[in-house]
């Protein structure tokens, strides 16, 4: 009882949860999004490194980030949250250092890997703390507020990086340095504040439970879930286009430089927070109407985002930029996960959005690596924004698709 009262306090333990892992995003966003402002200074440093290797920088890291989501989930599931991610904010940290001292581009690939690996126990970590403590009433709301450390961190990593090494004042080295000191000091909060969970008792196996398992990897692969997966991965690859290219795609081919490159890049991110907390309000509100919101911001986010990528006015585009924030994947991504959280398979909360995460993250993977091979063989990026359009497109009417014939198939069942 003592302890329970240290560790509350004045505050309920699911606020502390929010304000916990909200910053525990803002780290990771930063060291994600830190580098890719000065992506022509990381080319010369390495000696002359071609767009398709800077993109393998972020696709490295992303691949070891998809790889743990489904053995994450598993663990977090079996042995308790905590036990989890201080290891995996360990390796991240190990990771990062490598990409630190790195003098060849080969090392920084080998320590953005190990840097994915362990920010990859955080998702699992994170939503399943929220599925369990956060009331159901705040759920999406309080998800988006969790979401906005990712905007903070993103819009920081950018605008750091862009004034600070990108105008000569610093090493590019001295922010992952930085970053490091940052990792250290969540390690800290996280051992402090999350609460211990015993692992889970191990029993004889018998042959109820298999089929209980069974019936839980059935359950991850329901037409609701699979319409969940294809929609994020459609979601999460313009996203991350975004989040590697866009500074580049400015500079190069849209006439920003110095310092306006991370201002004009970051303002994705930091629209995103209210669009992310006005749009979760009224999912909340609605929550029967929850399909119907998500399929109205993907079609707005892909609309301004070709407005955004085919205007020659800066304004405009600026604009454009705005508006995807607002109505892009920050915002549209609490409702999502909300919505698929109430579907959930009981007792695989974190294995079940370990899957969803791992589908969608994929997208992360692919997408830095094509576009710099885009870029190369064209001369342009434009055309990986065009895909990505595409891409949402098809996702969003795939996830109206399957939904519908869901629905239409409940109505049938109840009309008998």
């Amino acid at each position: 009882m003592d302890e329970e009262k240290r560790l509350s306090g004045r505050t309920p333990y699911w606020k502390q949860i929010i304000y916990i892992l909200t910053i525990g995003w803002i780290v990771i966003w930063i060291y994600r999004t830190v580098l890719t402002p000065i992506y022509p200074i990381i080319s010369d440093y390495f000696g002359g490194a071609t767009d398709a290797q800077l993109g393998h920088i972020s696709s490295f890291y992303f691949l070891g980030y998809v790889c743990m989501q489904i053995p994450s989930g598993l663990l977090v599931d079996r042995l308790g949250k905590k036990q989890i991610l201080i290891p995996g904010f360990l390796l991240f940290g190990i990771g990062a250092l490598i990409v630190g001292l790195a003098q060849n581009i080969g090392i920084v690939f080998i320590g953005s890997v190990l840097a994915g690996l362990g920010c990859g126990t955080y998702y699992g970590v994170a939503y399943s703390l929220t599925a369990e403590y956060v009331p159901v009433s705040k759920r999406s709301l309080s998800t988006a507020v969790i979401n906005s450390g990712t905007a903070i961190g993103s819009g920081l990593g950018l605008i750091s990086s862009s004034y600070l090494v990108g105008t000569g004042v610093l090493p590019w080295q001295a922010l992952i340095f930085a970053t490091i000191l940052l990792i250290l000091l969540s390690i800290l909060m996280f051992s402090r504040y999350i609460r211990l969970e015993k692992p889970k008792k191990k029993k004889l196996v018998s042959e109820a439970t298999e089929v209980k398992e069974r019936t839980s990897i059935k359950a991850l692969f329901k037409p609701r879930m699979i319409s969940a997966y294809i929609l994020y991965f459609s979601t999460l690859y313009t996203y991350y286009l975004i989040d590697t290219w866009l500074p580049n795609f400015l500079e190069t081919e849209k006439g920003f430089s110095g310092t306006s490159v991370g201002l004009a890049s970051s303002l994705v991110f930091f629209t995103a927070i209210p669009g992310a907390l006005i749009f979760s309000r009224i999912a909340d509100g609605i929550p029967k109407k929850k399909v119907q919101l998500i399929i109205l911001l993907e079609v707005l986010a892909a609309s301004v985002l070709f407005l955004t990528v085919t205007t020659t006015n800066q304004t405009i585009l600026v604009i454009g930029i705005m508006a995807y924030g607002f109505f892009g994947k920050l915002a549209v991504e609490p409702i999502i996960i909300s919505w698929l959280g109430e579907g959930a398979p009981r007792g695989s909360v974190a294995t079940m959005y370990g899957f969803f995460n791992f589908f969608g993250m994929s997208a992360s993977v692919i997408v830095p690596s094509l576009t710099g091979k885009i870029s190369d063989i064209t001369g342009s990026k434009i055309y990986a924004f065009y895909l990505a359009i595409l891409i949402i497109g098809v996702g969003t009417l795939l996830f109206y698709l399957i939904n519908r014939i869901i629905v239409d198939e409940n109505r049938s069942i109840d009309n008998r």
